[in-house]
């Protein structure tokens, strides 16, 4: 079984390592004390995560969202902690801002592919010419 050390599990969970440690402590982590150093099962982590471990380990990932859109960064804008990413979807193009932290994450850069997922509870239709 692999285990992870709380700055890894940190990393995974996408969280600062000190709220690691204080959900640990909680008992809100799976997670086992040795002496002063926290050990965490990557399997059990991953599943709270929702990932199965055989998808995890291989980087790729389910998800449950239907309205998927393949496209290419155009521009990517980094300001403070946002960055705007500017994605080109055929002749069309959509604009997402996400934090920065996310987009070096995942080391995102012009040109590359990408994936626009939409999860919304309300997409609005318009049609010109037509009076409301």
């Amino acid at each position: 079984m692999d285990t992870l050390n709380v700055e890894e599990a940190a990393k995974l969970l996408h969280l600062n390592v000190k709220r690691v440690q204080s959900l640990a402590r909680d008992g809100k982590l799976p997670a086992v004390r040795v002496g002063r150093k926290w050990l965490f099962h990557r399997e059990k982590l991953e599943a709270l995560l929702g990932l199965p471990a055989s998808h995890a380990s291989k980087g790729s990932l389910a998800i449950s969202a239907r309205n998927r859109l393949r496209g290419r960064i155009a521009r990517i804008a980094l300001d403070g902690l946002m960055a705007e990413v500017l994605v080109r979807i055929g002749d069309q193009e959509l604009v997402s801002v996400i934090t920065r932290s996310s987009a070096e994450r995942l080391g995102l850069k012009v040109g590359d592919e990408v994936f626009a997922v939409i999860k919304s509870t309300e997409v609005m239709l318009g049609k010109e010419g037509v009076e409301g």
